[in-house]
């Protein structure tokens, strides 16, 4: 697994003019490629009018799955310059489509190429990108005594709480970053005075507003 990656926000729409042509950027957070070919669908659905609903998408941690789409447009000039989009963020497991309403003024195959890029981009910004950075669970178990001066000092902490449980003793877990583990292991000794149970549960990915 990835020690972090960026990608979509959820799911966004912007739309863009350029020379009278509507561009309708469209982009969503995807696990597979059957989600991404679902999601291209129901945009050729919902714009089935449309002059071009082009579409790229990339997906896997080594993006093994990466595919785009011209749609009619010139070779090249459309999912290719939406694909490289999506590669210069650095994005992964994302898919774009842009719909395209033709206004009456051809672009050239130069400003076809500039209008999809900038349909992308413009649709990230709108819909936000976040960094999803793989967290160790680390859940350490206390005495009630010692509750008051352990949630403070956690909640002060650099370490995010993931919840906390008042069972027989009081259980608390926590985001730590991988190679974090050995300072937060010493900082948790040293505030429960030993007395903490401390253990890791597992990992899962963290996600931040990039």
């Amino acid at each position: 697994m990835l020690s972090h990656y960026y990608t979509v926000k959820s799911e966004g729409e912007h739309e863009i003019i350029i020379q009278k042509s509507r561009f309708i950027g469209s982009c969503r957070r995807v696990e597979s490629a059957e989600e991404a070919i679902d999601f291209i669908q129901q945009k050729k659905k919902q714009h089935a009018a449309a002059t071009h609903n082009c579409s790229a998408y990339l997906i896997g941690e080594n993006d093994l799955i990466q595919k785009a789409n011209d749609d009619g447009e010139p070779s090249g000039t459309a999912g290719v310059p939406m694909l490289e989009v999506l590669k210069k963020q650095q994005l992964k497991d994302t898919v774009v489509v842009v719909t395209r309403y033709f206004g009456g003024i051809k672009l050239g195959a130069g400003g076809l190429i500039r209008a999809y890029g900038k349909a992308v981009s413009e649709a990230l910004l709108h819909t936000g990108v976040v960094k999803r950075t793989l967290m160790t669970i680390v859940q350490t178990d206390i005495e009630y005594s010692l509750l008051g001066k352990v949630e403070n000092e956690v909640r002060q902490s650099p370490y995010p709480l993931k919840q906390m449980d008042y069972l027989e003793n009081v259980r608390i877990q926590l985001y730590v970053e991988q190679d974090a583990f050995p300072q937060f292991q010493e900082w948790m000794t040293e505030l429960t005075n030993g007395q903490g149970q401390i253990s890791v549960i597992g990992s899962e990915y963290l996600e931040e507003d990039a």
